[in-house]
């Protein structure tokens, strides 16, 4: 991996890389000091951004460990202090104490809100299931409706945030929000951490991106030795087929958010 003005270039075995480099930085802060929340708030500090913790315990030797090992100017507060500081907020609380965090988080109108919790629960047969009707992040958003709730980066490990080259190639994260700014700031944070982000259009589209963080607890669930990562591989033969006669499409089809475009070669019409 080499670090080239805080922006990172993945030298791997495969045809992908990120692309581009933030213009501007800006004060993150990680709801949550978990596994998953560490990874991120590591990640991001490499790449420049200020990192706060928010954190029941702040002042915890585990806390104070945490902001030592990520350095790069990172510290830790109280949940609500951190929101308060950040322009950008990670929610990496696990489900049900997210319930009570989310709604405690003080005024986050205006403030992008990456939803990467994972609702689920294990049924009597030992597979998960949804504690949620809807989606966690379509009731974070409605907890706090002057905030910009995006969904994602929750349907992956947290080794593929601390190197997403430990796999054969990249892997995807869908995003979803009502807030195409917010959707395509948080993709471009994706893609900075070396991941393929895809548009999975309005935030109700996150119940199907709960579903697939579902789908990849099932392989560790039946303790197998080996498990997967999503992938989404692209092609063109719809366009090919429907050229211009697209049937019925969807409201936002000519604004859609904008994505880092990389990875496999648009398949030419025959």
């Amino acid at each position: 991996m080499i670090r080239i003005a805080f922006c990172s270039l993945f030298v791997a075995a495969v045809l992908w890389a990120p692309i581009g480099c933030a213009a501007e930085r800006e004060t993150v802060a990680i709801i949550g000091t978990g596994d998953l929340g560490d990874s991120i708030g590591f990640r991001l500090a490499e790449l420049g951004y200020t990192v706060v913790y928010g954190s029941r315990t702040p002042d915890s030797d585990r806390v104070k460990a945490l902001v030592s090992l990520t350095g790069n100017g990172a510290s830790a507060a109280t949940q609500k202090e951190a929101a308060r500081q950040g322009e950008i907020i990670f929610l990496a609380i696990p489900w049900p104490a997210m319930k009570t965090v989310a709604q405690n988080l003080g005024n986050l109108d205006g403030k992008i809100v990456v939803d990467v919790s994972d609702p689920w629960t294990q049924g009597e047969d030992g597979y998960p299931e949804s504690q949620v009707e809807t989606s966690s992040a379509e009731l974070i958003q409605q907890w706090n409706p002057g905030a910009k709730v995006v969904k994602g980066l929750g349907t992956m490990g947290s080794m593929i945030i601390d190197d997403p080259a430990s796999v054969d190639g990249p892997v995807t994260i869908p995003v979803a929000s009502d807030h195409q700014d917010a959707k395509e700031r948080v993709a471009q944070i994706v893609d900075e951490l070396g991941l393929d982000p895809v548009d999975f259009g309005p935030l109700r589209m996150a119940r199907l991106i709960e579903a697939l963080q579902i789908i990849y607890m099932i392989p560790l669930l039946q303790r197998r030795t080996e498990e997967w990562e999503f992938y989404f591989r692209r092609n063109a033969d719809w366009v090919c087929r429907w050229q211009d006669d697209w049937s019925v499409p969807v409201f936002d089809a000519d604004e859609l958010a904008e994505m880092p475009e990389k990875y496999d070669p648009q398949v030419p019409c025959p």
